[in-house]
């Protein structure tokens, strides 16, 4: 049966994959975008340019229902932080903002709230084992505070309007038209940069976006999931080192890793300024995403090595 779902920042990196996924299945996707013109082809466009989502109940069209929401939009996290008081403006848009959202809907007919969240809800690293759902969280900077602290307010609201909520934590997240880290990575290795990564033998968990969006998809849909929090991923993590290597490949390049010891790129992040940056390169964070597959009968669609293929040839056209 054809839905018509809301997907907020449909015209954002994630939100462009999942509203593709929706159309390909036969479902209406309406997108709330802050620019005109700018989500995937045969999204309806709802123009809504407000701070936070204020006044987003004023601002609902008398028309349009929803079955669903995908809830995409957020305050994103950035490496270097420059306000004074950053946990209150992640709140308002990740916690209170998001509540406007989840208000309006369910006034407009919504059934189900699929909140995108963020492994960093749960914290920064792992240590020994996976992430899993049911571990204690333990987040360590605004944007994952403010995260968590959306999931509980949601999932509280929901119980008390008759929504069903769904969370869903993805760690990074790749593909085309991916930015940030993840595509200086790509610039590195494209332009044969020597990276001193070569003996960080600490994995990480990622998820394709494709992936990503496909399990978004399941969580809108799928009964099973009312009031489960998921963590997605590709379901194989890598090392920095085979990332390099994977990407070096696939860019016909040779992959120029250079083993350097973990305290000396420590010492090298902290006298540039980039600790961050390179706790993130040389840490571990692994996710276990057994539970969505088990719950949902979920796995992911796409392999690594496919969603490495397309991030690549994505690359390629637009570098």
């Amino acid at each position: 049966m054809s839905l018509q779902i809301l997907v907020t920042g449909a015209n954002g990196f994630v939100g462009q994959a999942v509203s593709r996924a929706l159309l390909r299945r036969g479902d209406r996707v309406i997108g709330a975008v802050r620019r005109p013109q700018t989500a995937a082809e045969g999204v309806r466009e709802w123009l809504l340019d407000t701070e936070d989502f204020a006044g987003i109940d004023q601002r609902w069209p008398v028309t349009l229902s929803c079955d669903a929401v995908i809830h995409l939009a957020s305050r994103v996290h950035v490496m270097r932080e420059t306000l004074t008081e950053p946990l209150a403006a992640y709140r308002a848009t990740n916690v209170e903002g998001s509540l406007r959202v989840a208000a309006a809907a369910r006034r407009a007919g919504a059934r189900r709230f699929v909140f995108v969240s963020s492994i960093k809800a749960m914290g920064e690293a792992s240590t020994g084992q996976p992430i899993a759902e049911i571990d204690r969280p333990a987040p360590s900077d605004a944007y994952g505070i403010s995260k968590l602290e959306a999931e509980r307010a949601l999932f509280d609201y929901g119980r008390s309007a008759g929504l069903d909520v769904v969370v869903v934590r993805p760690p990074l997240v790749y593909g085309p038209g991916v930015r940030a880290n993840f595509l200086q990575l790509m610039n590195a290795v494209a332009k044969g940069i020597p990276l001193p990564l070569g003996a960080v033998n600490a994995r990480r968990s990622l998820v394709f976006v494709d992936n990503l969006a496909d399990a978004l998809v399941h969580c809108a849909t799928d009964p099973r999931a009312a009031g489960e929090t998921f963590h997605v991923t590709d379901g194989r993590d890598l090392s920095v080192p085979e990332l390099v290597r994977l990407l070096a490949t696939q860019l016909h390049v040779p992959a120029r890793l250079v083993p350097m010891p973990a305290s000396v790129l420590r010492l090298a992040g902290r006298l540039t300024g980039r600790s961050a940056q390179i706790d993130r390169l040389i840490g571990e964070l692994r996710v276990d995403s057994s539970h969505i597959r088990e719950c949902l009968n979920w796995s992911p669609p796409h392999t690594v090595e496919h969603g490495m293929l397309e991030t690549v040839a994505w690359y390629r056209a637009t570098h």
